[in-house]
């Protein structure tokens, strides 16, 4: 058998984190973070991959995030590093504000089951509706991973509106795309029509943690979602806080790309 058939046949766990975020308090968050992570590595089966909701130490603090950010993203990496070394799981640690080199960034984690940073990813797209450019510092690269030997995509919230960069990501080799988000309402019907077209049109699986509560006069709807690449519904949280487990099976992206070869039926010249 091939590496690449492999790793098609590869099935895993996912374990999406929704819960509400307290705005501007890190250390709360940090505690609930941890207890909501504890809770779902007790799940049988015991999940390969957990995934944090958007900016989940801080919230939408963002006149605050000079203090509150998080220094070069170390209180994260430790305490990550740390569960992931005690629970051999990995994390794909939502997203973070971040404060490097004098700004502050919206940036996604990924750490292995040894406690190994992998990956980082900050967020390009900023949302002005809700004044990220005023205090956030764009990201400048595209993010993608490895995990458990597939490749997969980093977008954070806003990101999914931008069809060209998940198709950057399919065409780079990944079959799975992890969204952390803070999607408030009244916008439903938008988060899931979006996460759904780009599972459809990419073909991969779609894997996205929205946070739930109210935070000032905002609040969010959860609806955390997992889609496999012919665009079903594999599981999808409510309005509550909770854990949304899924099993992934890889060999679905294969057999949707061979049903309809999308990849190989573009015309690219054409689009430039």
């Amino acid at each position: 058998m091939t590496e690449e058939v492999a790793q098609n046949n590869k099935t895993f766990q996912v374990a999406l984190i929704q819960y509400d975020v307290q705005i501007g308090e890190p250390d709360v968050n940090a505690d609930r973070v941890l207890e909501w992570m504890e809770q779902a590595v007790q799940h049988d089966p015991k999940p390969d991959v957990i995934l944090l909701p958007e900016m989940w130490n801080t919230g939408y603090a963002l006149t605050e995030l000079q203090d509150l950010a998080d220094e070069n993203g170390i209180r994260t990496k430790n305490m990550m590093s740390a569960f992931c070394r005690k629970h051999q799981v990995n994390v794909i640690a939502g997203s973070v504000s971040e404060w490097q080199d004098g700004k502050a960034y919206n940036t996604m984690y990924v750490f292995d089951r040894d406690g190994r940073e992998v990956s980082s990813y900050s967020k390009i797209h900023l949302f002005r509706l809700m004044d990220e450019e005023k205090y956030l510092a764009e990201g400048q690269r595209v993010g993608s991973f490895d995990v458990e030997g597939i490749s997969a995509g980093m977008m954070i919230c806003y990101d999914i509106r931008f069809p060209e960069l998940s198709r950057k990501l399919a065409l780079g080799g990944a079959q799975i795309l992890f969204v952390p988000a803070e999607w408030p309402n009244p916008r439903l019907a938008h988060w899931r029509t979006l996460l759904l077209a780009r599972a459809i049109e990419n073909q991969m699986y779609v894997v996205a943690c929205n946070r739930t509560g109210q935070s000032g006069e905002t609040s969010f709807f959860g609806h955390s979602m997992v889609i496999d690449p012919w665009g079903d519904i594999v599981a999808e949280g409510d309005e509550r806080e909770q854990i949304i487990h899924a099993t992934i099976d890889l060999s679905n992206v294969d057999k949707v790309r061979k049903t309809i070869p999308i990849f190989e039926d573009r015309r690219p010249k054409l689009y430039e």
